[in-house]
């Protein structure tokens, strides 16, 4: 038998070895292909951003590869529709992000430029468009959207985190948002941030598994924030690199010193703080 034939048959062979019934998908939904997914999320937002793309002429090219995408894949009419309705509250809300990317990174040249280049923006893209899909219970396709912004970029959000707007990711690489994770407006994220759980709940537990950051957050690279609990007040500034399962009062300042972590309440000089 030739070689072709042996891997025909092996995979023959592995079709009959079945996922259990009880692990098994019940949504019964035609599922999209990796390309397909990024396909239209590319598709998207160059017809969203056609003026910054300088791509007017081709929009409508654009848009019926979205329906398309969609038309196939999401078997909710209304859905559909209302994921459509939409679209303008995500550019309005993507263009803040945008704003707050420009104000926090002195080496961004322009919007235009943050648009098209930063890969902190293009994880936040996808993301408010697949939150916005799993609101709606689309199933897999809000996860399968935010693997491809992970396979891109290292930035890791679960579709059902909760971001409000004027939302900086810097760098990006190793960020980690769990799914039950809020986060304020004006929060800003270096790389390699995670906002996790504590531990495994029982599937099915509905309760809050990860953090919440208040208005006005910024945290610096490497940091670990853990619990559904763990509440870090408005305007905290927590350094890098730091370690932490328990709540912060507002305007706090966070690092690590010499090998031990210190906190620091709002009302000390912002001249003490280090990372």
């Amino acid at each position: 038998m030739d070689e072709y034939n042996v891997l025909k048959e092996s995979i023959q062979a592995a079709h009959a070895i079945r996922i259990p019934e009880q692990f098994r998908d019940k949504s019964g939904c035609v599922y999209p292909n990796f390309l397909d997914v990024q396909s239209a999320l590319h598709s998207l937002r160059k017809a969203l951003f056609a003026d910054t793309f300088q791509l007017q002429s081709e929009c409508d090219d654009r848009l019926e590869s979205v329906h398309k995408f969609m038309s196939t894949f999401v078997q909710d009419p209304s859905a559909r529709q209302s994921f459509y309705h939409q679209l303008p509250i995500i550019k309005s809300v993507l263009l803040k992000d945008a704003e707050a990317i420009y104000k926090g990174d002195p080496a961004a040249a322009s919007m235009t430029e943050i648009i098209l280049c930063y890969p902190g923006f293009w994880g936040i893209f996808v993301h408010r468009v697949a939150h916005e899909l799993f609101k709606l219970k689309v199933p897999l396709i809000p996860r399968m959207m935010s693997e491809v912004v992970h396979s891109e970029t290292g930035i890791d959000i679960h579709p059902g985190a909760s971001i409000d707007a004027y939302f900086c990711i810097d760098h990006g690489t190793g960020i980690v948002i769990g799914e039950t994770t809020v986060i304020g407006k004006w929060v800003k994220l270096y790389q390699g941030v995670t906002l996790g759980a504590l531990s495994v709940p029982e599937r099915g537990d509905l309760n809050k598994r990860h953090p919440t950051l208040k208005d006005g957050v910024t945290v610096y690279a490497g940091t670990t924030i853990l619990g559904g609990r763990t509440i870090i007040g408005e305007n905290t500034i927590i350094g890098g690199n730091v370690w932490l399962t328990e709540s912060v009062a507002a305007g706090s300042k966070i690092y690590k010193h010499v090998g031990d972590q210190v906190v620091k309440p709002s009302k000390d000089d912002e001249s003490n703080y280090q990372i």
